[in-house]
């Protein structure tokens, strides 16, 4: 990888919005370097008749289906010399693993700590208390979120924080005690997890008659990530907050939803639950459009579309991903409509589901 090239997207986010002008300069450049050197998605991009010279604009650089992760080998870099694949969840119910290949995680921790910061740190303070739910990054190393969480806790949170999982699994009478000591903090706290997670523990809670033991303090906040699709319930998400604001004394506009996939290496966050319609905003270095699932074709902002993101942090496979969720775009981000039908489940609560089920079933 172009050393140069890492140094230019390593700057572009550290920058304020440089503007349209200078995302596209550099989108450009790094589609040219990925028809290069990664050659499933060059042969793709000859089969649409699309080369470096055809293209003006990150809007028509082609956009490779999240589906293909798991068929083919998407990395600039041979992965041999690559030290981190991030991998979608289990296999359980038949979906193979999608892939993607870091040749190292400077830009993808970077693009992180960089965008968490401002969208979901605001108001907690410096080094505030933090508990993760979901498996380490040491049990999970494959896992982008557990890479995720890791770095939210290491790097913003106090040195009593703590991940609440053990060996995969919830250990809900450490939880208990991070709930205890977090209720007695004289500051803001955070509980960052993946969705279903919060549901195992607000189970967890109610079965032993503690659904209502903790409030966290004032101004506390909550981060959740992954939906209810393909779980053995699904939730309805107003009812999910409601539950957490009841269980954990957390208001709706201080719980945060963040919307992130193993093929790309940046995330999009909303302004809490209290704010109508929800929409996902980027940080200045990811750029979003909608397109019509039968034809391909762009569309306008205001129509519902399937959501095809541009990240410029994702340099070592392809930059534009077509994903399978439904949206409607705005000039501020998009609202998230839901999965198109037929589509698989996925994402890092189905992992944690699973591995609940599995273990219930096992005692």
């Amino acid at each position: 990888m172009s050393v140069h090239l890492q140094n230019l997207i390593h700057n572009f986010i550290l920058s304020e919005d440089a503007g349209d002008d200078a995302f596209n300069d550099l989108a450009l450049e790094i589609f040219h370097h990925q028809f290069n050197h990664n050659a499933p998605f060059q042969a793709f991009c000859r089969s649409l008749g699309q080369t470096p010279r055809k293209i003006k604009s990150w809007v028509d650089i082609p956009a490779v289906s999240i589906n293909a992760f798991k068929d083919l080998t998407l990395s600039c870099t041979p992965i041999e010399k690559c030290p981190r694949v991030f991998m979608t969840s289990g296999t359980t119910r038949g979906d193979m693993k999608g892939k993607n290949y870091h040749v190292g995680l400077e830009i993808y921790d970077l693009s992180m700590k960089r965008f968490f910061e401002p969208s979901f740190m605001q108001h907690l303070g410096t080094k505030p208390l933090m508990g993760t739910l979901f498996p380490s990054e040491s049990h999970m190393p494959n896992s982008s979120l557990a890479h995720y969480l890791e770095l939210a806790r290491k790097d913003f949170g106090s040195p009593q924080s703590q991940c609440l999982f053990d060996e995969g699994v919830l250990n809900v009478s450490k939880s208990i005690e991070f709930l205890k000591m977090a209720c007695n903090e004289n500051k803001p706290v955070a509980l960052l997890g993946a969705t279903f997670s919060f549901v195992h523990l607000m189970d967890a809670l109610e079965e032993l008659g503690l659904g209502d033991q903790f409030k966290l303090p004032q101004g506390s906040k909550i981060l959740d990530t992954g939906g209810f699709k393909g779980q053995s319930r699904e939730i309805p998400m107003p009812v999910f907050y409601a539950k957490t604001q009841k269980f954990f004394g957390v208001e709706a506009q201080n719980s945060i939803n963040m919307y992130g996939m193993t093929e790309l290496s940046s995330q999009f966050y909303d302004h809490g639950q209290a704010n109508v319609p929800l929409l996902k905003y980027p940080p200045h270095w990811m750029k979003s459009k909608t397109i019509d699932p039968v034809t391909g074709e762009s569309l306008p902002e205001g129509e519902a579309g399937l959501l095809v993101h541009c990240d410029l942090a994702n340099f070592n496979s392809v930059t534009c991903i077509l994903t399978e969720d439904l949206g409607i775009l705005s000039a501020r981000g998009f609202q998230l409509l839901g999965r198109m039908s037929g589509a698989q489940p996925k994402g890092c609560s189905v992992g944690v589901d699973e591995q609940h089920m599995t273990l219930r079933g096992n005692t």
